[in-house]
């Protein structure tokens, strides 16, 4: 069983969001649309963004079996009052189940974060509709995921079995960054890197219950390759970085990254830090810098034994979202 844990959706059209520059949706043709956002073009997106029958081919194609369909960040509406938060999510979700009606779909919601006692009852609301699980950003403005409001979500998701994936959002912009898409290549995984630093550092992961099953996207950022110098300022300085009860090797196996790093001496990078039980298929399915096809690169990575291979293509996959009743992948 293929399964890719990293895939977006964007539904062919959604109410009014109520406010100016809200985003929305201008429809170019039958297979081609643009997302606009404060009145400029974000994004073009094709059919495949909403249309489940052209994504059922398309997994058919790469030889994948399940996707796990999380929304496109740039409808999270953080920067909403928490009101408004709420409309948004449900607008979003309640499409989400329209195009995940599939089995092979799995859908997952996306929650008002900005405002936790929300959050928790959309996600209750969504889990009694059929989605999942919940993709959230990795910060709420200038609050990271050690923002106590965050972490009381997180608790709420691990007290509720529900796995968690985390994708970066909102990055910084200005003259240095809006060159060569640098906010993509640069500012995505710095700021999955941070979020990882944030639970670590930040003391989230002493304070979650380990039955929390959280993903993170685009291979962890650059934690992996930074790791000993993390540990290095934890010993060293420990009254600056030193707030986790451990050093962050410690925590390995707290957490999972997607496969989203399209060189297989990242991937071996990834393997070998974190373990070949926490590293998912993950394509960012069906954007132009996604991988395609998709798990490319894990059957062709030749330092994979086949067992790892197929955990890394599925096996995985199956504890994160819970389907795996207990039973070992080997």
């Amino acid at each position: 069983m293929v399964t890719d844990v990293h895939t977006h959706y964007v539904p062919r059209g959604w109410p009014e969001l109520g406010w100016p520059g809200a985003p929305r949706l201008r429809v170019d043709s039958e297979r081609e649309a643009t997302i606009l956002v404060g009145g400029r073009e974000f994004r073009t997106v094709q059919d495949d963004c909403w249309d489940p029958r052209v994504r059922l081919e398309l997994m058919d194609r790469d030889g994948v079996d399940r996707q796990v369909v999380s929304p496109t960040p740039v409808f999270f509406g953080y920067d909403r009052p928490a009101a408004e938060g709420v409309r948004i999510a449900r607008i979003f979700n309640d499409l989400a189940l329209e195009i995940c009606r599939d089995e092979r779909l799995i859908p997952f919601c996306q929650v008002p974060l900005q405002d936790p006692e929300l959050a928790c009852a959309e996600l209750d609301r969504c889990l009694a509709n059929g989605h999942r699980g919940v993709e959230i950003g990795n910060h709420v403005g200038d609050r990271d995921l050690d923002d106590p409001g965050v972490v009381e979500f997180l608790q709420e998701c691990a007290a509720r079995d529900v796995p968690v994936f985390v994708h970066p959002w909102d990055m910084p912009a200005g003259p240095r960054v809006t060159r060569w898409m640098a906010q993509w290549l640069v500012g995505m995984p710095a700021e999955t890197h941070l979020s990882i630093l944030a639970m670590i550092l930040g003391g989230v992961f002493d304070r979650v219950p380990d039955s929390l099953r959280i993903c993170f996207a685009h291979g962890g950022g650059s934690f992996a390759f930074w790791l000993g110098r993390f540990e290095n300022a934890w010993h060293r300085r420990p009254g600056v970085v030193g707030v986790s009860a451990f050093p962050p090797s410690h925590y390995l196996g707290r957490f999972s990254v997607d496969s989203a790093v399209f060189d297989e001496r990242a991937l071996r990078l990834l393997v070998d830090t974190l373990g070949e039980d926490h590293v998912m298929l993950g394509s960012d399915f069906p954007y132009p810098l996604g991988e395609s096809p998709a798990g490319g690169l894990i059957r062709r990575a030749g330092f994979l034994p086949e067992r790892a291979r197929a955990k890394l293509l599925g096996g995985n996959a199956e504890v994160f979202l819970g389907c795996d009743n207990g039973e070992k992948t080997d």
